[in-house]
């Protein structure tokens, strides 16, 4: 295979992977087990790329939490200031480990909340990455030895 087909090959995955990782109705995983099947590209380039793209369309939703968190003084803002607050304490001791789970369908919720709650961009980005890693370290791991 040339250099050129594993290029567009792994910006294929970036791409999904990027895409699942937001609101937008993209498999990942289809894409990622397609491409370790073909033979080709070594897995761990596969984690890699996947995990990578994974991650920043998480952090494009956490931006997007952060930016909605800028009209919570509007009057039309669902949420009042005081309920805000007791939501953060929560997020702050325990929501924040929902983060470990953003790998799930459910996860995006996770991580535009996260964005919201103002968990800090080092925690955000470390738990993200271990969980959105470890989901493509396992398939890879999967795909392998169903293969």
């Amino acid at each position: 295979m040339t250099g050129q087909a594993i290029f567009a090959q792994l910006a294929t995955l970036f791409a999904a992977a990027f895409g699942a990782a937001t609101v937008l109705p993209f498999q990942s995983e289809v894409v990622f087990v397609g491409l370790q099947l073909a033979g080709g590209i070594v897995p761990l380039w596969l984690v890699a790329v996947a995990s990578l793209g994974n991650v920043l369309g998480a952090v494009v939703n956490y931006v997007m939490g952060r930016w909605v968190d800028h009209f919570r003084d509007r009057r039309w803002f669902p949420v009042r200031p005081g309920q805000l607050a007791r939501a953060q304490g929560w997020w702050n001791r325990w929501g924040v480990w929902t983060l470990l789970l953003s790998w799930a369908p459910f996860g995006d919720a996770f991580t535009v909340i996260a964005g919201m709650m103002r968990t800090p961009a080092w925690l955000f980005l470390a738990l993200v990455t271990l969980a959105k890693t470890g989901r493509y370290a396992v398939l890879a791991w999967v795909t392998a030895a169903a293969s």
